[in-house]
């Protein structure tokens, strides 16, 4: 069996694969009230969607969402959701020359090697379509957040070693790289179309930044808010890193400069720095949360490789097909969907950890029906 389920009270379970009819998502526990509609969907799923410049896969998918249950006359109805979005572009011809090879960078051997079958048809589970259901799921834990206050800035940090140096907000969707930065991202696309031209793909990073998140959000043990976080995105394909804050450099510093103190900004509890990234002890702190999320480049490559066989011969390999040269622009959307689905998960646990809150609820105001 596969697990394809995240989530402890707002559960995502995806569904489907790259080559099959479509692929979508089941959430239970969605709480009733929240106002989406289909374009609210159908705005984060055009931000994967492939197809859309030089710089993504050529592969042409309309992506378009339809929902079969849940929500009514624009809000949900706290019954569970369905969404589907089907397959109309897929080129299953193109993988039947590998399908008893063990491609490079791919699951493929691992997939044997647990379950003894494989759908080798654009990789089925392991593909980066399977991350269309979590996109849906994420439209509607972001636009819920959005009305709590909270809110996302989602982009790309890097393309291989261009970094982006300098933050223009209002150059974000005039990349086609997502790289807010009119210079920087001019050197990515660069980088990428190098990339694709040497028949090889390139690798890079993800920055989400989540402000106002309050603070005592997340577990202080098992369920620390950095480590669902983590665990949210590390499930994510192609994801090998992730840092918190200051991430690794944390280890180049001395508590006397690391620590974020303490202090009172408009008649709020803040710190003076951010190097934690908005979490302790696995608690928000009510900073900006930041991760930075490190992308390996694209395995599909169309040079010649090393690999065996189901035979267990060694053999050459060329993986044709349409493929992103670099998997990270589309992915900002997918990263920044599982940080939505994590946080409203664990906002909607928070409200049974202090019976202040159920006091609230029950003896001080509304319940929704009056």
């Amino acid at each position: 069996m596969q697990k394809s389920s995240f989530g402890e009270l707002f559960t995502v379970n995806t569904f489907g694969e790259s080559h099959g009819n479509g692929l979508g998502v089941v959430i239970d526990g969605c709480p009733s009230g929240i106002e989406i509609t289909k374009e609210d969907i159908q705005a984060l799923l055009n931000r994967r969607r492939p197809g859309q410049n030089q710089y993504t896969t050529s592969r042409v998918e309309k992506d378009e969402v339809e929902i079969l249950s849940g929500i009514f006359q624009g809000k949900t109805l706290g019954t569970p959701i369905a969404m589907v979005v089907k397959n109309t572009n897929q080129f299953s011809k193109d993988y039947n020359n590998i399908k008893d090879v063990y491609r490079p960078g791919h699951g493929d051997y691992g997939y044997m090697a647990k379950y003894g079958c494989r759908d080798y048809r654009g990789g089925g589970r392991a593909s980066g379509r399977e991350t269309l259901g979590r996109v849906c799921a994420g439209a509607i834990a972001i636009k819920a957040l959005k009305d709590l206050g909270i809110e996302f800035f989602t982009y790309t940090y890097a393309i291989g070693d261009v970094y982006c140096s300098h933050v223009d907000k209002s150059y974000l969707y005039h990349s086609p790289i997502f790289m807010p930065n009119v210079e920087n991202s001019k050197l990515a696309c660069e980088k990428i179309t190098k990339a694709r031209a040497m028949k090889d793909s390139i690798g890079g990073s993800i920055k989400c930044i989540i402000k106002n998140v309050p603070a005592g959000i997340g577990e202080p043990v098992f369920g620390k808010l950095d480590a669902i976080l983590s665990s949210a995105c590390m499930s994510i394909g192609g994801v090998k890193a992730i840092e918190i804050g200051k991430g690794r450099e944390c280890s180049l510093y001395k508590a006397s400069s690391f620590n974020d103190e303490f202090t009172i900004s408009n008649k709020k509890i803040t710190t003076s720095t951010n190097n934690c990234g908005g979490i302790l002890s696995g608690i928000s702190t009510g900073g900006d949360i930041e991760l930075t999320v490190h992308i390996k480049p694209t395995p599909s490559i169309s040079q010649v490789q090393k690999t065996v066989n189901t035979n267990m011969e060694n053999v050459n390999i060329s993986i044709h097909g349409r493929h992103d040269p670099c998997i990270v622009p589309r992915a900002n959307v997918i990263v920044e969907s599982m940080c939505a689905i994590s946080i409203f998960d664990l906002m909607l646990q928070n409200l049974s950890s202090n019976f202040y809150n159920v006091k609230k609820f029950y003896l001080g105001g509304s319940n929704g029906n009056t």
